[in-house]
């Protein structure tokens, strides 16, 4: 059997004016969103792993932009951008021909459906939820508040706006909407619905059907050392504070809530200026709280060279990728004895 050999990075050429803090493929892996401290967002098409065409720049921000999310394809081609500004930008595709590209906030056919401006400083981070839970999208800011923007049927965009972290957020992540170990203990109730609407459309039904129950349920990382689990409270309507994960010695850059199909264990991934990533496990949802492990180096040290800014999970939340200041990126995975390790065949190097 041949041995598997390292992939091969390709450059994508953005045409961005200053340093590019973000890259992010939509659900289909067929489009290429990223930001830059030049305060713009470019959306390509990517085919084998090629850019096509010029792409789109999208300009609305007044500040570098630190991060973008595409939203499910479900509701149609939607992408969330984060600011130093202290904005949140909601940017849509519309339809070729569709006549909907008027506005002065556009660019081809992407155009600026949502501008969000509640939050008082840098907003670090969006997420938005799986698509079973609706159109939601969580905000990280560095006044230490946390949004939750939700669409509405009549077309308005709820807000929820709490306090998250006393010294600054800096990421949100969230969990899987399948409740853990639901794959294995099929759920049989009737009494269960899962409502969606589809954003900017003039038809947008709400669907009502027998589903696996689902949970709103996301992770945030904040300048406090510290990762927060929260949960909504569907009885008073709010969101509260579920577990809190300590064990960085500093600011905890970025959080990732590995993807699960409803098997009983849950995972999830911090990185932090202390150089250090931290997995975090639940064996079941009954279980007494969440266990640590840090990732341990070739030659047994934790501390990565720089510090660690970026962790992400693959679709099948198997294989974690760590991005480090040194200009690495490692791929991880876990062993059947429970130990994470980086095989020669899953590490890439590349310059960022």
């Amino acid at each position: 059997m041949a041995s598997a050999s390292a992939p091969q990075s390709m450059p994508i050429e953005t045409a961005h004016e200053d340093m590019i803090h973000d890259a992010q493929l939509d659900y289909y892996g067929k489009r290429l969103a990223t930001c830059s401290s030049d305060r713009s967002v470019k959306v390509f098409d990517v085919v084998d792993g090629e850019k096509q065409g010029a792409g789109y720049t999208l300009k609305g921000h007044s500040g570098p932009v630190w991060q973008v999310a595409w939203a499910h394809p479900k509701y149609g081609h939607i992408l969330a951008s984060c600011s130093y500004d202290g904005k949140v930008l909601i940017w849509k595709e519309q339809p070729q021909g569709s006549g909907a590209n008027t506005s002065h906030d556009a660019a081809g056919n992407w155009s600026k459906i949502k501008e969000y401006t509640a939050h008082t400083a840098s907003v670090n981070s969006v997420s938005w939820a799986p698509h079973e839970l609706g159109p939601m999208v969580a905000c990280a800011s560095s006044d230490g508040k946390i949004s939750v923007l939700t669409f509405q049927n009549d077309g308005q965009w709820n807000v929820d706006f709490f306090n998250g972290h006393a010294v600054g957020c800096t990421a949100v992540s969230w969990a899987p909407a399948v409740l853990p170990g639901s794959l294995i203990v099929p759920f049989t109730s009737p009494t269960n619905t899962a409502t969606t609407t589809n954003p900017q459309s003039t038809n947008a039904n709400t669907s009502t059907q027998a589903a696996q129950p689902t949970v709103k349920r996301f992770a945030s990382a904040g300048c406090d050392n510290k990762v927060k689990i929260w949960v909504h409270r569907a009885q008073t309507n709010t969101w509260q504070v579920e577990d809190t994960l300590e064990g960085h010695t500093d600011w905890v850059r970025d959080v990732a809530w590995a993807p699960n199909i409803g098997l009983p264990r849950s995972y999830i991934a911090t990185a932090s200026q202390d150089k250090t990533v931290c997995i975090w496990t639940k064996d079941s949802p009954k279980a007494s709280g969440w266990e640590k492990q840090t990732l341990a180096l070739e030659g047994g040290g934790s501390k990565f060279p720089d510090v660690v800014w970026r962790v992400s999970w693959s679709t099948a939340g198997n294989i974690l990728a760590v991005s480090c200041g040194d200009g690495k990126v490692t791929l991880w995975k876990e062993n059947l004895k429970g130990v994470w390790e980086f095989p020669k065949r899953y590490q890439v190097m590349t310059t960022l």
